[in-house]
């Protein structure tokens, strides 16, 4: 394991942006595209265009990608809607929405595409906003891959959660699910590389979130806490790596536990999910098995 590369005797996994050096907890600067060492984190911020913002953007090339979809999907909504900006009734929502009745009767697409779908241009700008926030930290400090599968696993706990506490007759849709999934990995990865002071303003930001989650009529308190559980699950996993805990195999092990996290969150949110127009829920499941 490599050193930090102003205190030779401490180990770290983390290395800065800018400049690629070893860095450790008391070493680094938090910014928009990673983590930054003390020397570079005194730099003058520059304005960049052209090549170099797009060498910028492409630190975070998945948060930026998640965003595109969500934006261009509820531009789709505005085409196929009749109330302007306002989705929340329209032909997208009503056949890719989250329903729990219809992921029952066999359309699961239903459980990734209601995370891209929005009800109106606030709820897209909320949760964009934190994805692009959140994103900027996250996926320069861990990886692409890595992200991306915390995203997933996040939005299919997140779908699950919707469905237990929503029942299979409402519709859910919103990228909040996978978002404050990412919320909870971010806080737990950052715990867990001792950076107490990242950690805390993601907590708080997290709680106040949390607060309105609850406070707010018509909000998913199951798709938030699922998300967010399903985060926390992929973050422990992380750093469990990052620790040393997990052997030899920890690439291996993380990634099948993201999968499992997420297989098992579509497997439950299946079995939940009220069957209907005589669909059976175990013909169902062993149409999804590879052989």
């Amino acid at each position: 394991m490599a050193t930090c590369y102003r205190h030779p005797d401490v180990e770290t996994r983390v290395s800065c942006s800018s400049c690629d050096r070893p860095i450790c907890p008391d070493c680094m600067t938090p910014t928009p595209v990673g983590m930054r060492c003390p020397e570079c984190s005194r730099e003058r911020a520059r304005v960049t265009s052209g090549p170099a913002a797009v060498a910028s953007a492409n630190a975070s090339p998945a948060t930026f990608a998640l965003i595109v979809l969500c934006v261009g999907a509820y531009l789709v909504e505005i085409a196929t809607s009749s109330g302007g900006l306002n989705t929340s009734v329209n032909s997208m929502i009503t056949s890719f929405g989250l329903q729990g009745a219809a992921v029952g009767e066999g359309e699961w697409y239903r459980l990734i595409t209601g995370g891209f779908l929005h009800a109106g241009l606030l709820h897209l700008g909320f949760n964009m906003f934190a994805l692009f926030f959140l994103g900027r930290i996250l996926e320069p400090s861990i990886g692409t891959p890595r992200f991306l599968c915390v995203y997933f696993a996040s939005l299919l706990a997140g779908s699950f959660g919707a469905i237990l506490l929503s029942g299979n007759f409402v519709v859910t849709v919103g990228a909040s699910g996978a978002v404050f999934g990412i919320f909870g990995a971010t806080f737990i990865i950052a715990r867990g590389r001792g950076m107490n002071t990242i950690a805390r303003e993601i907590g708080v930001v997290l709680g106040i979130n949390l607060l309105i989650t609850f406070a707010i009529p018509g909000i998913s308190i199951g798709g938030h806490l699922g998300g967010l559980v399903g985060g926390v699950l992929c973050g422990l996993l992380i750093v469990a790596g990052e620790r040393g805990k997990l052997g030899s195999s920890a690439k291996l092990i993380e990634y099948g536990g993201f999968a499992g996290v997420a297989v098992v969150s579509l497997f439950a949110a299946i079995l939940i999910s009220e069957p209907v127009s005589g669909f059976q829920v175990v013909p169902a499941l062993v149409s999804l098995l590879p052989f």
